[in-house]
């Protein structure tokens, strides 16, 4: 499903304009990639948890060119869904 489809779904049946909630979905989505930019977390009770996980500094190697890199220690975007989320997905029929 793409970001189109999730805001003609939403406009459907709330009966709320497509531009207003495609800009109030561009407006959330600006707000976790800002808060989540700054070191916030997200926790949205009943769907799950935005959250930073910390990477550790490591050695790779470039196969092409036979070298050692070195990855400095950096924080990666995750999404962690909640219990009652992850219940209803296990749960559908559909998936199966």
């Amino acid at each position: 499903m793409t970001k189109a489809e999730v805001i003609a779904e939403i406009s459907e049946k709330t009966g709320v304009e497509k531009a207003d909630v495609s800009a109030t979905v561009e407006a959330f989505l600006s707000v976790v990639k800002n808060s989540m930019s700054e070191g916030s977390n997200i926790y949205i009770r009943g769907f799950g948890s935005f959250v930073n996980k910390k990477r550790a500094k490591k050695v790779a190697r470039n196969i092409s060119k036979n070298t050692a890199i070195v990855i400095e220690e950096h924080f990666v975007p995750s999404f962690k869904p909640s219990k009652e989320f992850v219940q209803q997905i296990k749960s559908s029929a559909k998936i199966k």
